[in-house]
């Protein structure tokens, strides 16, 4: 198979990152398909941690080349600095990094407007991470977006920018904030960026299909998860891009024949960073348990995830979305020390059972859990490559994951190093 796309499958965090760095060494491109700096792919290579939250995580290995796609808001200061940090610790970016003309660019007045409307809602506030995404994808949808082809008529640029900084100090006041947008001093910044995106603009779909046809073999890896979806997730409480397969075709200008692998990564329980509803959280001691077992804290903002057990309901409604075609189970290790591990399987909704996931917020919050019990194997996991060595119950609760779901696992991950994983057979 030359093409697998890694969705999330969950509220995000899920570990794709580590998925994707396991996956690159046999790709030679590795795209990125929708969102921004607001993701935060964690990767740990001989104990030393790479977070990247704008170039694809195939930059670590040395030979793929990386994509940035044109479903992606761009921070053009954030790329700048995070590439020269992967230059000074020793990974090559030279030659290896290109970004469709498409992509919107994210800037400073996005990250303003993003924060100071964040902090206006008061107590209805979405628990954005504040990094301009919501701001940067309304001007794109409304038109008013400053892309990476932008660059090569700099007036052009200058003019979008100083009417974009004039209309957003109009919403500026009249949400009471003192903040006043520089239009000019914006402008200057940004243009200081020309060179450096003028030289890595690729039209990426054309890219693509001719590596495809060469035969290539294409890695795609998504942002957030399914749950964050603009259009499936736990909308309002969502991000503002399509994080679903659909993203991955639209964001990077693939035909929908173009993928052959879709894996989901879940992790082995449930967790979810800022507001929205999460049926399974616990908010016990188990949460807090779970939180530091699992070090849950953002990789982007800091904050602490909420934690909870396996929701199967959410993850086979992911399946259906994405039509997933296999799993990566991360985080296995986490729960070794647990006597008991549960799994929902069902929601109780007013007297009603239901198995399939309503996504309607307001049902959602008011749905209870039903849970199945499942004993812990109490056996440390992290060191162990093959599956038939995992302890009885943690195959067995791998299993029932996979029964449920009505979806192969192909990868098991236990533990945070490269090499904390299990392969049970891909494809790719």
């Amino acid at each position: 198979m030359s093409s697998l796309v890694v969705i999330g499958s969950q509220w995000g965090d899920e570990g794709k990152g580590k998925i994707v760095d396991y996956l690159a060494s046999r790709a030679d491109i590795v795209a990125r398909f929708q969102g921004g700096a607001n993701a935060g792919h964690t990767v740990v290579v001989e104990g030393t941690q790479f977070i990247l939250h704008q170039i694809p995580s195939g930059i670590i290995f040395p030979q793929p080349e990386c994509v940035i796609g044109n479903g992606v808001v761009i921070d053009p200061a954030g790329f700048i600095e995070e590439r020269e940090n992967l230059n000074k610790r020793g990974i090559k970016t030279a030659g290896r990094i290109k970004i469709s003309g498409k992509a919107h660019m994210l800037l400073s007045y996005h990250k303003v407007m993003d924060q100071e409307r964040e902090a206006s809602r008061g107590k209805g506030k979405i628990g954005t991470t504040g990094r301009g995404i919501g701001p940067a994808y309304e001007d794109k949808i409304a038109r008013n977006g400053v892309r990476v082809m932008d660059f090569h008529n700099p007036d052009k640029l200058r003019a979008k920018i100083l009417e974009n900084a004039g209309l957003n100090n109009k919403i500026l006041q009249a949400i009471g904030s003192q903040v006043v947008l520089d239009g000019q001093a914006i402008a200057e910044e940004v243009l200081s960026y020309r060179d450096t995106f003028l030289e890595l603009e690729t039209d990426v779909s054309l890219f693509l299909y001719e590596g495809l046809a060469r035969g290539k073999k294409l890695l795609i890896e998504g942002a957030q998860g399914l749950m964050l979806d603009v259009d499936h997730g736990t909308y309002p409480y969502v991000t503002s891009s399509n994080t679903s397969i659909g993203g991955a075709f639209a964001g990077l200008g693939l035909g929908p024949k173009a993928i052959e692998i879709v894996l989901g990564v879940i992790k082995a329980y449930t967790t979810r960073v800022g507001n929205g509803p999460l049926p399974t959280e616990l908010k016990n001691k188990e949460g807090e348990k779970l939180r530091e077992l699992g070090a849950e804290y953002g990789a982007t903002t800091g904050r602490p995830r909420r934690c909870g057990w396996f929701d199967a309901v959410v993850t086979r409604y992911s399946k259906r979305i994405n039509g997933l075609t296999g799993l990566a189970v991360t985080k296995l290790d986490v729960l070794d020390t647990l006597d008991e591990i549960k799994i929902c399987n069902a929601y109780q909704w007013r007297g009603k059972t239901l198995t399939e996931f309503p996504f309607d917020p307001d049902v959602l919050e008011q749905c209870e859990p039903v849970y199945e019990v499942h004993k812990g194997w109490k056996t440390e996991t992290s060191g162990i490559t093959d599956y038939d060595s995992l302890p009885a119950a943690a195959r067995k609760y791998l299993a029932r994951i996979s029964e449920i779901m009505d979806c192969p696992i192909r990868l098991v991950s236990v533990g945070v190093q490269r090499d904390q994983i299990i392969n049970c057979g891909t494809d790719f």
